[in-house]
C-alpha cells in the first residue's frame, strides 16, 4: 500500500483551499454540522468473479488486490461515466495537482490503487469554468449504490457506497477519509455547498465512502 508521508497533508490542504476546486485532501472553511447519508461499512464479503459464474474466489492475500492504475469509473447512480483515468500526483512544491478540466477524474497516485488495502481516492470538480463538473451529481449518490472501477490489469473492481457526507471545510474528518482501512475502500470528493464569492471557494466538500464487494475479472 503507497500513502503519501503525512506532513504532507497540511500542504495540500492549504493548496485545497487557495483553489476552491475539488482535491484530495479536504477544503477548509466553516459551515454546519455535515449533512450524510450512512450506514454501517458492512463487511468485506468473498470476492465474486465474473469469470467464476455463481463460483466464489477466496479473498486474495490482505484482503486486497495487487496494485494496478484505474482505468475507468462507472457510478450508474448519478450517470458517471468516466472512459479514462488522469493521474493526480504532487507538485514539486507538495501541492496536490488537480483535474484539468470538468470532465477529467482523477486518482491521487500517493494512495492506493483501487482493491488494494486502503483508501483509494478519486476526485473531480463539482463544476469548472461554469460547466458542470464530473462529481456535479456527487451529493446525490445513497448508501447501497455501486461504484465500478476498471483497472489498467483487465479486473473490474465494484464498490458498494455506505456513506455520502456534506462537511464544513473545517470539520473536514481527514482520518476517516485517509486513514488506514482494514480492507480495500474507495473515496470519491468533490465541493459541495454554498459558494463563497468573496473567497471564490465553495463552503464544504462531499465525499462518498464505500468498501470492495466484488471483483469482476
Amino acid at each position: 500500500m503507497r500513502r503519501p508521508h503525512p506532513p504532507l497533508w497540511p500542504a495540500i490542504a492549504a493548496v485545497a483551499a487557495a483553489l476552491g476546486v475539488v482535491v484530495v485532501v479536504a477544503l477548509v472553511l466553516a459551515f454546519s454540522a455535515p449533512a450524510s447519508d450512512q450506514v454501517a461499512p458492512p463487511p468485506s464479503p468473498p470476492y465474486t468473479s465474473a469469470a467464476g459464474g455463481a463460483g466464489t474466489t477466496a479473498t486474495p492475500p490482505h484482503g486486497g488486490l495487487p496494485a494496478a492504475k484505474p482505468a475507468s469509473l462507472s457510478i450508474p447512480a448519478i450517470g458517471v461515466r468516466a472512459g479514462s483515468i488522469a493521474d493526480l500526483g504532487l507538485t514539486p512544491g507538495g501541492e496536490l495537482q488537480v483535474p484539468p478540466d470538468a470532465t477529467t477524474v482523477g486518482w491521487f497516485t500517493g494512495a492506493p490503487s483501487p482493491g488494494e488495502v486502503g483508501p483509494a481516492v478519486l476526485a473531480a470538480h463539482v463544476d469548472y469554468k461554469h460547466v458542470p463538473g464530473a462529481f456535479s451529481k456527487l451529493k446525490d449518490l445513497r448508501s447501497g449504490e455501486q461504484v465500478r472501477v476498471g483497472r489498467t490489469d483487465g479486473r473490474t473492481a465494484v464498490f458498494t457506497v455506505y456513506r455520502v457526507g456534506r462537511y464544513a471545510k473545517a470539520d473536514f474528518p481527514t482520518d476517516e477519509v485517509y486513514g488506514d482501512t482494514t480492507g480495500p475502500e474507495l473515496r470519491l470528493i468533490t465541493c459541495g455547498g454554498a459558494f463563497d464569492h468573496s473567497s471564490g471557494n465553495y463552503l464544504d466538500n462531499v465525499v462518498a465512502f464505500a468498501n470492495l464487494t466484488a471483483v469482476e475479472a
